[in-house]
């Protein structure tokens, strides 16, 4: 699961916790694991990416690319490899979007922290999604999990534009992308994302980066 602050629907700050037509047949094009390698990282590449967002989003479901590959995707490169795809998608789209990977031999994979609005898909060979349920309100602000939690993609989130392999996908918007990268364990890689994205977009970076500095 990503490790990972949505905002407040009450105080927009952040703290943490975190059908239609079928799609057409499409099959990723991660390479398969060694055989005998119970240990190999598979890493999902951007022709993976752009391939599962283009036949998704022509089958008329609507995802933003959340995550590293979000990450990547504001920046219009891709700067460190990626185990997984974190999609945030709408709740009227999941039963498709399940279906659909059932047929690419994805299944649930056990997680003690998986919610109905939080959970991941993997294959056999290890590639992996991570799927964030949405539901809009009348305002544009995506919910998420329970209201009373108070959790959600604000609007002004669900509004970010990038792009991988010069493929236009949509994202979460930078300001709300270095946002959501505070409130837990933070990682050298999460010092380097957020660093990328506020030199390009002109973002002061959040306090809490300054440890990395010392």
């Amino acid at each position: 699961m990503t490790g990972r602050n949505l905002v407040s629907l009450l105080a927009y700050s952040a703290h943490s916790e975190k059908s239609r037509g079928r799609p057409c047949a499409f099959q990723l094009g991660f390479h398969p694991r060694p055989v005998g390698d119970n240990t190999a990282v598979v890493n999902v590449n951007s022709v993976d990416v752009v391939d599962f967002y283009r036949t998704i989003t022509q089958s008329g479901i609507e995802l933003w690319i959340d995550g590293g590959w979000g990450v990547d995707a504001l920046l219009s490169e891709q700067t460190r490899p990626h185990k997984d795809l974190d999609i945030a998608i709408q709740q009227t789209d999941v039963a498709a979007l399940r279906e659909f990977l059932h047929t690419q031999s994805y299944r649930e994979i056990k997680l003690e922290d998986a919610r109905p609005w939080n959970f991941v898909l993997g294959d056999e060979n290890g590639r992996e999604i991570d799927v964030h349920v949405i539901v809009l309100d009348d305002k544009g602000n995506g919910i998420y999990g329970p209201p009373e939690k108070g959790e959600m993609y604000p609007a002004a989130s669900l509004t970010g534009t990038g792009s991988i392999e010069r493929q236009a996908v949509r994202c979460i918007s930078p300001e709300w992308m270095v946002k959501f990268h505070s409130g837990y364990d933070l990682k050298d890689k999460d010092f380097r994302d957020v660093s990328a994205l506020c030199e390009k977009f002109g973002i002061d970076p959040p306090a809490v980066y300054e440890q990395f500095k010392k």
